[in-house]
């Protein structure tokens, strides 16, 4: 199993980025994919789940309204579009999964990472002037 995100990079606050986690190894539509965040001086935290089979998401209040997740089966990814990015949304993104499948979002995120079985490799967001 491997989940590879890319998409990151620098940019100013109020802009937007979108990340894309590419799967292999098994199919989205069984599973449920979180994205987790580590921010400097933080735990790494799920701030959106998508569970693949239906595309209900999950976001944490912080993300509401800004975050948008998504998926592809056909082409096995997921993505995280964000708009008006701010400075506290700067940390390294990361997909990641469990071993297992039917989870709904909001379990999947208010899962602590330490559990989670599958991760790709992080892609680091700046948000700065």
């Amino acid at each position: 199993v491997q989940l590879q995100a890319s998409g990151g990079g620098l940019v100013q606050p109020g802009g937007s980025l979108r990340l894309s986690c590419t799967i292999s190894g098994f199919t989205l539509d069984y599973y449920t994919v979180g994205w987790l965040r580590l921010a400097p001086g933080r735990e790494r935290e799920a701030i959106s789940c998508i569970k693949g089979s239906d595309g209900s998401t999950y976001y944490k209040d912080s993300v509401k309204g800004r975050f948008t997740a998504s998926g592809d089966s056909a082409k096995n990814t997921i993505y995280l579009e964000m708009n008006n990015l701010k400075p506290e949304d700067t940390g390294v993104y990361y997909c990641a999964t469990l071993g297992t499948s039917g989870w709904n979002p909001e379990q999947l995120c208010k899962t602590s990472a330490a559990v989670y079985d599958f991760w790709g490799q992080g892609t680091l967001v700046t948000v700065s002037s």
